[in-house]
């Protein structure tokens, strides 16, 4: 895999570019429109991927702020809004449906955007209401982080070789391993106590899913380049852009978790 975001794999590019190449069922209609190199003249561009992902990331803004206005806090009692669990299973289903149907990504990436933006919005609400000034701390370095490791990419100081690309997918799957027995833990009244934990273990889990949440963003810069090389169709942009969006909303989530834990010591 070229990415250790399950949205973004080589796999999803193969299918979309023999989708692509078929011929038309009706010969007046072409939905895939044959250029005379080979490749699909209405192909994805790292330019429309960029595109695509400014549209998400203001959509996403744009929902967050309503989400924060929807965290009452009075008498220092904190009132999150009962639509919350309803708004992360919603977001679950969407981010599903764009995995596994990728044509509808221009659809369905926004509307996720939207609900992320929710979801965020109140969470950050809650995090800024305990901690002080956290939110911008963590939208700051994320930021930062994003640009940190997007000029790396650039010039080369990382590539994303095999071995780099298989030591992030495996600490990716070993983390969201973690987190799921800790899901099913929660159930039966137990925890993993060193995730939510402020002391020295816990902060340094939450430092170390940091760094494996930064590294996959290299591996998504891999991805989305080697997409737009490969000539798969236009409407993958909208998958491209969802897909590290989904990294960047990880991240910023982690470095919230992150930031929380050491300010509560």
């Amino acid at each position: 895999m070229r990415s250790g975001n399950p949205a973004l794999n080589d796999k999803v590019f193969d299918r979309q570019r023999e989708a692509a190449r078929r011929p038309p069922v009706d010969d007046t209609v072409s939905p895939w429109p044959s250029p005379p190199s080979g490749v699909a003249a209405d192909t994805m561009t790292l330019n429309g991927v960029v595109s695509a992902s400014a549209v998400l990331l203001v959509l996403l803004l744009a929902a967050g702020w309503f989400g924060w206005s929807q965290v009452n806090v009075t008498d220092g009692v904190v009132d999150v809004p009962g639509w919350l669990l309803p708004a992360v299973l919603g977001g679950l289903a969407v981010a599903l449906v764009t995995v596994f149907r990728p044509p509808l990504a221009r659809f369905t990436a926004p509307l996720y955007a939207l609900i992320e933006g929710l979801i965020l919005g109140a969470v950050s609400h809650v995090y800024e209401f305990r901690y002080d000034g956290i939110v911008l701390q963590a939208v700051g370095l994320t930021i930062g982080v994003f640009v940190l490791l997007l000029v790396v990419y650039a010039t080369g100081v990382i590539r994303a070789t095999e071995n780099f690309r298989l030591g992030v997918v495996s600490a990716t799957g070993a983390v969201f391993l973690v987190y799921l027995v800790s899901l099913v833990l929660n159930l039966f009244g137990a925890e993993v106590s060193f995730i939510h934990d402020a002391g020295p273990v816990g902060i340094l889990f939450s430092l170390v899913v940091v760094v494996i949440a930064a590294l996959n963003l290299v591996l998504d810069f891999d991805f989305i380049e080697k997409g737009a090389a490969a000539g798969v169709p236009r409407y993958m942009e909208w998958y491209a852009a969802f897909g590290l969006l989904v990294t960047l909303v990880w991240l910023y989530l982690e470095l919230l978790r992150l930031l929380g834990k050491a300010r509560s010591r």
